[in-house]
């Protein structure tokens, strides 16, 4: 399997590095180089890249625009690439694979190039395109020195970031895995799971009650009594969920 890279950054030498970085890797190509978002959009539709490393801030279109900008079923898989930490956030709401700071650190590189392995991988197995071939992820392997536990994605009341670890909270129980939130939330099912917080994503139907704080972010309970909080950069998608299931439920009446 190869993976077709491109490069997007304004500054040559982080272009370069980026580069060099990658030709360690013996299953990665780079078949792309641009300076600006503008260029990008072209480049992204004439190659189809599998995977593209993004900086933030760049002259005319910022990465996030440029995100933004391209149609849904043609984005790959992006890494952004910033040297400003505020950026984390925004990256992570339009749903980046992961975040990189300059000057980069080696070992989060090939953490992040393994992610983006694995999502790619499981996106070439599904014949849909683009976010939706994650939706066959069913359930989760865990592994425990040689033993492995599978869990079910319908068991599973909520997951939590850990670090570079997530914990999956099943009933009474914990599991950890090694992976992203990001990366998790390209792979769960869209009706089934929704983010609420950069560090939070819940499974919807163990949703009970949804109350609202005074500085616009808000928590919901879910059916074990656990509570947790939706930040305000999330309520929208929690709100139009529920006013979707409420018009279903009237539907059905």
């Amino acid at each position: 399997m190869t993976i077709r890279v491109l490069i997007v950054d304004d500054e040559p030498l982080a272009r370069k590095g980026i580069a060099l970085r990658l030709q360690e890797e013996s299953d990665i190509e780079v078949v792309g180089m641009c300076s600006n978002g503008r260029q990008a959009i072209q480049r992204i539709s004439e190659l189809q890249p599998d995977l593209v490393f993004l900086d933030i801030q760049m002259p005319l279109m910022s990465g996030i625009e440029l995100l933004r900008a391209l149609p849904v079923e043609t984005v790959p898989a992006i890494i952004f690439l910033t040297a400003y930490d505020e950026h984390a956030l925004e990256a992570f709401e339009v749903q980046a694979l992961d975040y990189l700071l300059k000057p980069i650190d080696d070992k989060r590189f090939v953490i992040a190039v393994e992610r983006a392995r694995r999502l790619i991988a499981l996106k070439r197995q599904n014949p849909l395109q683009g976010r939706e071939a994650a939706e066959r992820l069913k359930r989760f392997v865990i592994r425990n020195g040689k033993d492995l536990t599978f869990v079910e994605t319908a068991n599973v009341d909520w997951i939590e970031a850990a670090g570079d670890y997530a914990e999956l909270h099943v009933g009474e129980k914990t599991h950890l895995i090694r992976e992203s939130l990001n990366t998790l939330e390209t792979m769960l099912e869209r009706g089934d799971f929704l983010r609420i917080h950069r560090s939070s994503i819940v499974r919807l139907d163990r949703i009970v009650r949804v109350a609202a704080l005074p500085n616009r972010d808000g928590y919901l309970t879910l059916r074990n009594g656990k509570s947790l909080r939706v930040s305000r950069s999330y309520s929208r998608l929690l709100k139009d969920y529920l006013r979707n299931r409420q018009l279903n439920s009237a539907v059905h009446e």
